[in-house]
């Protein structure tokens, strides 16, 4: 029985298409593991310790140099580490107590999919962790040539480079040299973001779990900063944090606007001509309303970021009731540490009962994506 069982799954892993994505996931994963070195001994050793090898090819004898500008960022990558576990009450586990430097500057392309007539996203399936509005692709190449096929399928499609993801702390994940490249600012955001994923992981709630991530990202940096009398990145966070609201309200009106809209027209061909009326006056909002009010964006991001259904979805996923999550930091003083517990029991409990059936009811719960 236990030997069928196994050719089973070595067949599913091998021959399936979901298998044959978890197999290249579990070798790139197993790549960034193999490249670790732990931190504390690469901030010991200084600026002319070694690293590991690029590849098995490469002889024990044979070491790389890590610079001064990317040990400053393991340092801060450690301290706020420590932050989070002492100040913010998160649950780190080993990770982020190791460093891997890959071979590329893109760690992983983030796809997702969205019906053109309607706010609905395409999903994937996968083990353990259920369905999820999104997928990760390391082989680029095939990231392009799904998009490609979800274009001709009609799906609007969303795709963009992530520098950094969690393993909800199954494996010790280390620092990726992609995650290093970030400003200060957001490499602490980043930390503190993956180690909520470590902390609380709501089964089957994508878009709570990844706002939740967003809010204590956002407010644990301006904690962290506060904590170290830094005034000037303290400022970048808040600045980064208005901006998270400010966008993450923009998304939700656009959603609503848009959801009205195709709950009110029956006709699938009518529905496309009022999504092309209601983005071009969100372009308009966004360009001559939303823009100037942002701090930590590059000059025309109002301008060239896509206006579609798959984008909009994706940033939903991480800005849904940011001001709800906000409401229970204040009520809690302004302290992180108090809004997780809060919001982490909140959700427990909901989770235990049944959903609420009143939509004033559902939309009170911080992180609703309604």
């Amino acid at each position: 029985m236990t030997g069928a069982l196994t050719a089973l799954v070595v067949a599913l892993l091998v021959l399936s298409p979901t298998g044959c994505y978890i197999s290249r996931a579990a070798y790139e994963e197993a790549r960034i593991l193999s490249r670790r070195q732990p931190i504390d001994r690469l901030l010991r050793d200084g600026a002319d310790g070694p690293l590991a090898p690029r590849a098995a090819s490469v002889t024990a004898t044979e070491t790389r140099t890590i610079d001064a500008g990317t040990l400053a960022k393991l340092r801060l990558v450690s301290e706020a580490r420590a932050f989070a576990i002492d100040s913010l009450g998160l649950t780190a586990g080993r990770s982020f107590t190791q460093y891997s430097r890959l071979d590329r500057d893109t760690l992983v392309l983030v796809l997702s999919a969205a019906f053109r007539d309607r706010l609905e996203g395409k999903t994937w399936w996968f083990p353990v962790v259920g369905r999820f509005p999104y997928t990760g692709f390391f082989d680029f190449a095939e990231a392009a040539q799904t998009r490609d096929q979800l274009l001709r399928d009609g799906f609007d499609v969303s795709m963009g480079p992530s520098s950094a993801f969690s393993t909800l702390g199954w494996f010790n994940d280390p620092v990726v040299s992609t995650t290093i490249k970030s400003d200060s600012v957001t490499l602490v955001n980043t930390v503190f973001h993956e180690l909520l994923h470590n902390t609380f992981f709501a089964k089957g709630r994508v878009s709570f779990n990844e706002s939740f991530a967003s809010f204590v990202g956002g407010r644990g940096a301006e904690a962290f900063f506060r904590a170290r009398g830094d005034t000037t990145l303290l400022r970048r966070a808040q600045e980064d944090w208005r901006d998270d609201l400010l966008l993450g309200g923009f998304w939700a009106q656009l959603s609503h606007q848009l959801d009205s809209a195709f709950t009110a027209i029956p006709d699938s061909a009518a529905r496309l001509v009022a999504r092309d009326v209601i983005y071009a006056a969100a372009r308009r909002h966004l360009v001559d309303s939303i823009g100037p009010q942002l701090r930590g964006y590059p000059p025309g991001w109002v301008e060239r970021v896509p206006l579609n259904n798959a984008v909009l979805l994706s940033r939903r996923v991480y800005a849904a009731g940011l001001d709800g999550f906000d409401s229970v930091f204040v009520a809690h003083a302004g302290s992180v540490r108090h809004a997780v517990r809060a919001v982490i029991a909140r959700e427990t409990a909901t989770a235990a009962s049944p959903r609420p059936s009143s939509p004033a009811a559902a939309r009170s719960a911080p992180g609703s994506s309604r």
